[in-house]
C-alpha cells in the first residue's frame, strides 16, 4: 500500500461545518456558561486577588531583619574594636570612668541621639508601631533597652508570619475552590446543551458526520471550559495581582530609598521574560489544535471498530484493525509529544532568561557598591514575581489548547440543521380523515439529483399504503418524509388537511410510530425496552404488549426473563427476537399511524411467521405505510406505490399491477410471486 494512501487513511477529515474562531469570540462566549455560577465565580476571584495582598507584610519586614542583623554584626566589630589588647598600655582610672559614664548615658532610657539613630534604620513596617502598642497593653516587651528588633523578630516569626500563611493558605483554597465548582457545573451544563442541541438536528446531519468525532466533541472538548474557569481564571485572578503588588512594592522602595536608577534597570530588564512566550506561542497553537483532532480521531476509530465488531469477527480482520489503529494512535502520538515539546519548552526558556537577568542585576549591584540591605528587598519581590510570570506563561498553552477546543464546540454548536419549528404549531391530537403527498419533491444536500420527485398520493384513515422499488428508487426517503426527518424542498405533506411542518412536533411523533428493518435496542433490560417512549406503562401493560407480539414465550424462558439485559443494539438477541421487542414496543405505543420497514425480510421461516403475525395485530385498525422488500407480504395492500429513480411509475392493487405487466410484475416475477 502507497505511503500516501495509508497517509489518506489516517489524515483527520474536519467536518463540513468547522470554522475557526478568534480568541475574543471563543473566551467571550465561556462567560454563556460561567455567569449562571456568578457569585462563585466572584468570591473565587477576589480570593485570588486578596492572596496577593498577603505578600505585602513579608516584603516589608526584609529589610528591617537585614538593618537588625547589620546593626548587630556592627556592634560586635565595634564591641571588639573597645576591646583592651594584653599588651595595651595601662588605663587610668579616669578614663575607664569616662568610658563607662558614656555608655551608661547611650543606654539610658530617655530619647538621646543613639536610639534615634537605631529608631531611624530599623524601618520598620507601618503596621508596627500598631502591634507594638497592642503588644504592651498585654505588658510584652517587644524591642530591647538599646532599640533592637530582636523581640520583633520573634513576634513576627511566630506570630504574625503564621497567621499571614494562614490567611493566605484560605484565600487560595477558597480561590481553587470557587472556581473549580463553577468550572465543573459549567462543563455539565455545556455537555446538556450540546447533546440536546444534536439531537435536534435533522436525520442528514446524522448522514453527513463522524459520530466518533461527534462524541468526542460532546464528551472531551467541553473539559476544556472547567481548565479555563479552574485553571486559567485562577492564575488570572491570582498572578497577575502577586505581580502588581510586587511592583508596586519595588516602585515603592525605590522611591523612598532613592534608587531610580535600580528600578529603571529592572524594568528595562523584566520584559524579557515575556519574549520566550511570544516566541512560541503560534507554534503552541497550531500544535495544540492537530492534538485535539486526532485525539478525536482515537475515539472515532474505536467506536466504529467496535460498533462494526460482528463485520470485523466475522472477516477474522482484527489484526487489520489493530494495526490501522495502531497508525492512527502513533498519528495521535507525534503532535501529541511536538505540543508537549513546545509547552515543556516555555517554563525553562522563562527560567533561563531570569536567571541571566538575576545575574546580570548582583553584577551591576556590585560595581555599583549597593548594600545588601538596601538591594535584597527589592530582589525579594523580584523572586515572588518569577512564580506568577512562569505561570502565566505555561497559560499560553492552555489557552491555545482551550481555544482549539472551544472552535470544535462552537462550529457544532453554530451548525444548525433542525428542522424548524411553526411559531403556533397546530395541535393534533388523533387523526381523522387521510395523510396527502402534493407535488412532493426532496433532495439529499450532498446528492445531484432527487431521492423523491413530484410525489403525489393520498392514504386514507384506516388503509394500508405500500412502497414497492429498487435500491435507491426513493421508498425510504418517503418514510422519512412522513415521519417528518425531513422536509420537502417543494410541495407539502399533510395530515387532516394541515401540513406537517405546522403540527406540533410532540404531537406527530406521538400520532406515527415505526417499526424498522434493522432493529435498534438500547443497553438496557428487556421490559426498559418495550416501555421506551411510554414510560407511564405498567408491567401488566408490557407483559400484554408483549403477548401480542409473539414475544412473551421467549422472554420468560430466560431465567432474568424481563429485568434480561439486552447487550449493544440488542446483540444478545436474536434476529427475529429483536423485531418482536420493536413490535411490542409500537403495540404499547398504540400511535394511529404506522411506518413498516420490511421487518421480516431477514428471517429465517418459523420466525418470519411469528414475526408476520405480530405485524398483523399490530396493524389492525391502522393507517400503515409499508415499504416492502418481499411483495408477498403486500399482496393485500389497499394501494401499491411502484417507485424507480425517486418517481412514482405505477400504482393501483396487486391484481391491478399484475394486470399491468409492468415494473411490478417483473418485480414479482422476480421472487417468483404469483
Amino acid at each position: 500500500m502507497a505511503k500516501n494512501d495509508i497517509k489518506g487513511k489516517i489524515e483527520y477529515r474536519r467536518e463540513f461545518f468547522d470554522r475557526d474562531y478568534t480568541v475574543r469570540e471563543a473566551y467571550a462566549r465561556v462567560w454563556k456558561y460561567a455567569r449562571k455560577y456568578k457569585i462563585r465565580l466572584a468570591i473565587g476571584v477576589v480570593c485570588g486577588m486578596a492572596t496577593a495582598g498577603t505578600l505585602v507584610p513579608f516584603f516589608q519586614i526584609v529589610q528591617p531583619a537585614l538593618h537588625h542583623v547589620e546593626s548587630h554584626d556592627a556592634e560586635v566589630e565595634v564591641g571588639s574594636r573597645m576591646e583592651t589588647p594584653k599588651a595595651a598600655a595601662p588605663v587610668s582610672a579616669e578614663e575607664v570612668a569616662g568610658a563607662a559614664a558614656s555608655t551608661t548615658a547611650a543606654m539610658k532610657k530617655p530619647k538621646n541621639a543613639f536610639e534615634k539613630e537605631i529608631a531611624k534604620n530599623s524601618k520598620l513596617p507601618g503596621w508596627y508601631p500598631k502591634v507594638e502598642k497592642w503588644a504592651a497593653k498585654l505588658g510584652i516587651r517587644l524591642q530591647d533597652e538599646k532599640g533592637g528588633m530582636g523581640g520583633a523578630l520573634v513576634l513576627i516569626v511566630c506570630f504574625i508570619v503564621p497567621v499571614v500563611a494562614l490567611l493566605r493558605l484560605g484565600l487560595m483554597y477558597l480561590n481553587h475552590y470557587c472556581l473549580s465548582w463553577s468550572g465543573a457545573h459549567a462543563v455539565t451544563d455545556l455537555r446538556q446543551e450540546m447533546l440536546e442541541h444534536v439531537q435536534k438536528q435533522n436525520m442528514q446531519f446524522f448522514g453527513r458526520v463522524d459520530m466518533g468525532q461527534v462524541l468526542s466533541r460532546i464528551y472531551g472538548d467541553p473539559h476544556q471550559i472547567q481548565i479555563i474557569l479552574s485553571t486559567i481564571l485562577s492564575e488570572v485572578a491570582l498572578a497577575p495581582f502577586e505581580i502588581f503588588v510586587a511592583i508596586g512594592f519595588i516602585v515603592w522602595f525605590a522611591v523612598a530609598n532613592h534608587m531610580l536608577p535600580t528600578l529603571c534597570l529592572i524594568f528595562i530588564g523584566f520584559p524579557l521574560f515575556v519574549l520566550p512566550v511570544q516566541m512560541l506561542g503560534r507554534k503552541i497553537k497550531k500544535w495544540a489544535r492537530k492534538t485535539l483532532e486526532r485525539a478525536s480521531m482515537i475515539g472515532a476509530k474505536i467506536h466504529e471498530i467496535l460498533t462494526c465488531i460482528r463485520v470485523v469477527k466475522s472477516y477474522h480482520t482484527e489484526e487489520h484493525e489493530n494495526v490501522q489503529f495502531a497508525k492512527t494512535n502513533r498519528y495521535m502520538l507525534k503532535s501529541t509529544m511536538r505540543a508537549l515539546r513546545l509547552g515543556l519548552m516555555v517554563g525553562p526558556t522563562v527560567e533561563t532568561v531570569g536567571i541571566l537577568l538575576l545575574c546580570g542585576f548582583v553584577v551591576w549591584c556590585f560595581i555599583k557598591g549597593i548594600k545588601i540591605s538596601d538591594v535584597v528587598p527589592m530582589l525579594a519581590p523580584l523572586l515572588i514575581i518569577y512564580k506568577p510570570v512562569k505561570q502565566l506563561s505555561k497559560l499560553q498553552v492552555q489557552i491555545e489548547n482551550s481555544l482549539a477546543a472551544l472552535s470544535r464546540i462552537y462550529s457544532l454548536l453554530d451548525m444548525h440543521m433542525e428542522l424548524p419549528e411553526a411559531p403556533n404549531p397546530v395541535r393534533k391530537s388523533s387523526f381523522d380523515d387521510k395523510i396527502v403527498f402534493d407535488d412532493v419533491t426532496f433532495r439529499y444536500d450532498t446528492a445531484d439529483r432527487d431521492a423523491v420527485s413530484h410525489a403525489s398520493f393520498e392514504v386514507p384513515r384506516g388503509k394500508m399504503v405500500a412502497v414497492v422499488g429498487g435500491t435507491g428508487s426513493g421508498k425510504s426517503t418517503m418514510s422519512g418524509l412522513l415521519a417528518r426527518f425531513y422536509d420537502p424542498q417543494s410541495g407539502r405533506v399533510s395530515i387532516d388537511g394541515t401540513d406537517l411542518r405546522e403540527v406540533d412536533i410532540g404531537d406527530l411523533r406521538h400520532l406515527v410510530g415505526a417499526v424498522m428493518q434493522e432493529t435498534l435496542l438500547f443497553n438496557d433490560t428487556i421490559e426498559n425496552n418495550i416501555r421506551y417512549g411510554s414510560f407511564d406503562a405498567t408491567h401488566e401493560q408490557v407483559v400484554a404488549a408483549a403477548k401480542l407480539a409473539n414475544a412473551h414465550d421467549f422472554i420468560v424462558s430466560q431465567p432474568d426473563g424481563y429485568d434480561r439485559i439486552v447487550g449493544e443494539k440488542g446483540f444478545a438477541l436474536s434476529g427475529g427476537e429483536r423485531q418482536r421487542i420493536a413490535i411490542a414496543r409500537a403495540i404499547l405505543k398504540n400511535p394511529p399511524i404506522l411506518i413498516l420497514d420490511e421487518a421480516t425480510s431477514a428471517l429465517d421461516t418459523v420466525t418470519e411467521r411469528l414475526v408476520q403475525d405480530a405485524l398483523e395485530k399490530l396493524m389492525a385498525n391502522r393507517t400503515t405505510f409499508a415499504i416492502a422488500h418481499r411483495l408477498s407480504t403486500i399482496r393485500h395492500a389497499d394501494l401499491i406505490l411502484v417507485m424507480d429513480g425517486g418517481k412514482i411509475v405505477e400504482r393501483g392493487t396487486h391484481d391491478e399491477l399484475i394486470a399491468k405487466n409492468g415494473v411490478y410484475s417483473k418485480l414479482c416475477e422476480m421472487q417468483q410471486m404469483t
